[in-house]
């Protein structure tokens, strides 16, 4: 159950902070008052989403914290997937909002979304205005259906029919493939030879062969200027390497008189080494260099092949090698196609016929406990108020969706003169409530719910069926925690807590959420019961909740 809510900087709230009680926890106020900003809050923190709007004006940001009291649902094997701290009993859900986006907290742990959804089905369950509409909306019905089934092997066919829609899709691309003309596969066959018979090894290839091309048209220039150089360095007369033998000559007399230049004299040593090693490379290299012709024109076709290949295939040689690798690609699912479309169309045809049992058993299952709910919802509607009212769940068969073949609707007569027809075609305002009602009562039973909230289920209803929802209000809150708002004073009569919302427009405008009881707690209700707060009022709502 939610044992505190804490608020801050939202939409007109400050900030605050309350405390709800197991059963009952019923909210009243005026009309615009700000009732729903707190249902709405305790939905924004169980992953509903939140603009920046909800800010309040001048915070930079908004803050929702709500301490949960566990004692039904064993939370260990999720906390451990997520890496979250179980602390007992007490959960701490937080979320801040920003003018850039939002972030929920576990016991402090950042949590993402699908943690929420999870976590959201085990403690809390919201019946909103919205989900009414939702409700009566044909295509929603059978996920409720399910909801209250909880037949696993539906979701078995769920992964299977996922990967049937998948080999179907593979087979629409193999044929699509396969349908090429015999003039386009033969264009794609010379591109792939075209560039498989390059060869092409090297990224760098046509940079290595410019370089070697601009060596060979060269080597007569390269000749004259490295032959000189290492005649410069080692030639016989006048050399610069025999210049510096005669200086070294020179230091080593000086160094015998003064042991300071011997370093001077080593350095000298290293240098003409150096020289040497200099001088023998360019000897080797001049030696080495031949007019190659056949060579340069080996390289010049090579050249002009490269160039061909990344005019037609891409700018560099890499891009020419992965255009390659994609058009074998395509010429080899293009002849894997041709020998495989039959095996698919096999694979195929035996997962619709699985699939297709699935569905057959799962719909058997679905139209036996439709039986079962609808004759729950009867029990339930007729305990509100509603006594010659047939409700059925209706069937069509349908080819293979994701749900089966089975399309579902709720159907309902509330007049022993009519025939069963649509939920959302025949009930009233109040009727519409009493059926959501009675459905959430038996969801939340079956699901364990810790929490349900109530906003403004008793729109449309008064006087002795405003009594009847009442009963089963207080009857269900003796499993499970109730948050409701309501306008019915016979309701608000039942509370374990009344919280009563009042908006205030001084200098600025605010909500602000008191705790009623004793007195305080009468006057609301004889409020409600009457417009006004009376002696006859008073006495009507002492009436009610001593009753």
């Amino acid at each position: 159950m939610l044992s505190r809510i804490f608020i801050k900087n939202y939409i007109l709230i400050d900030e605050l902070e309350l405390e709800l009680d197991k059963g009952l926890n019923i909210i009243t106020g005026e009309t615009g008052a700000g009732k729903s900003i707190l249902i709405n809050a305790i939905d924004i923190a169980f992953g509903a989403k939140a603009g920046k709007e909800v800010i309040k004006t001048g915070a930079d940001k908004a803050v929702i914290e709500i301490t949960i009291l566990n004692e039904k649902q064993d939370i260990n094997p999720l906390f451990d997937e997520y890496g979250i701290d179980n602390l007992g009993q007490e959960i701490i859900l937080s979320k801040e909002i920003t003018p850039t986006g939002s972030r929920s907290r576990v016991n402090g742990c950042l949590v993402n979304q699908e943690f929420i959804r999870i976590f959201r089905e085990l403690f809390l369950d919201i019946h909103s205005q919205h989900q009414t509409y939702s409700f009566l909306q044909p295509k929603y019905h059978i996920t409720l259906l399910d909801s209250y089934i909880k037949n696993p092997k539906l979701d078995d066919y769920k992964k299977e029919y996922e990967r049937y829609k998948n080999l179907i899709q593979e087979l629409e691309n193999l044929k699509n493939a396969s349908q090429k003309t015999e003039e386009q596969i033969d264009f794609l066959k010379f591109q792939v030879n075209e560039i498989e018979e390059a060869g092409l090894n090297s990224l760098t290839e046509d940079e290595e062969l410019n370089n070697e091309l601009n060596v060979l048209e060269n080597v007569e220039k390269l000749k004259e200027l490295t032959g000189s150089s290492y005649w410069s360095l080692s030639g016989d007369d006048g050399s610069i390497i025999e210049a510096l033998f005669q200086i070294k000559a020179n230091l080593s007399k000086a160094s015998s008189m003064d042991n300071n230049l011997e370093e001077t004299e080593s350095e000298l040593i290293s240098a003409i080494e150096t020289l040497k090693e200099v001088s023998s490379s360019l000897r080797d290299y001049s030696s080495s260099l031949e007019n190659d012709t056949e060579r340069i024109n080996a390289i010049q076709e090579r050249l002009f092949l490269l160039d061909k290949l990344k005019r037609k295939y891409g700018g560099t040689i890499e891009k020419v090698i992965e255009t390659g690798e994609k058009l074998r690609q395509e010429l080899d699912g293009i002849e894997f196609s041709t020998q495989n479309i039959e095996a698919l169309e096999t694979e195929i045809s035996k997962t619709e016929a699985a699939l297709t049992a699935l569905a057959e058993e799962i719909s058997d299952k679905r139209q036996d406990y439709a039986k079962v709910l609808s004759a729950l919802i009867v029990e339930k509607l007729e305990k509100l108020e509603l006594p010659k009212v047939r409700f059925e769940i209706g069937f069509e068969k349908t080819i293979l969706s994701p749900n089966g073949v089975d399309k579902v609707e709720f159907l309902i007569s509330t007049n022993i003169s009519e025939d069963l027809k649509p939920l959302a075609k025949v009930a009233s305002g109040g009727e519409i409530s009493r059926v959501m009602l009675a459905i959430k009562t038996i969801f939340a039973q079956s699901d364990n719910i810790d929490t349900v909230v109530f906003d403004e289920i008793d729109t449309g209803i008064s006087g002795k069926t405003s009594q009847a929802v009442a009963d089963e209000v207080k009857e269900l809150s003796k499993y499970m925690q109730i948050i409701m708002i309501t306008h019915q004073a016979i309701i608000a009569s039942k509370s374990d807590r009344h919280l009563y919302v009042r908006k205030t427009q001084d200098d600025k405008t605010s909500v602000k959420i008191k705790v009623l009881d004793g007195e305080d707690k009468l006057k609301a209700i004889a409020e409600l019961a009457s417009g006004g707060v009376t002696d006859e009022s008073v006495k009507f709502a002492k009436m009610l909740i001593n009753n």
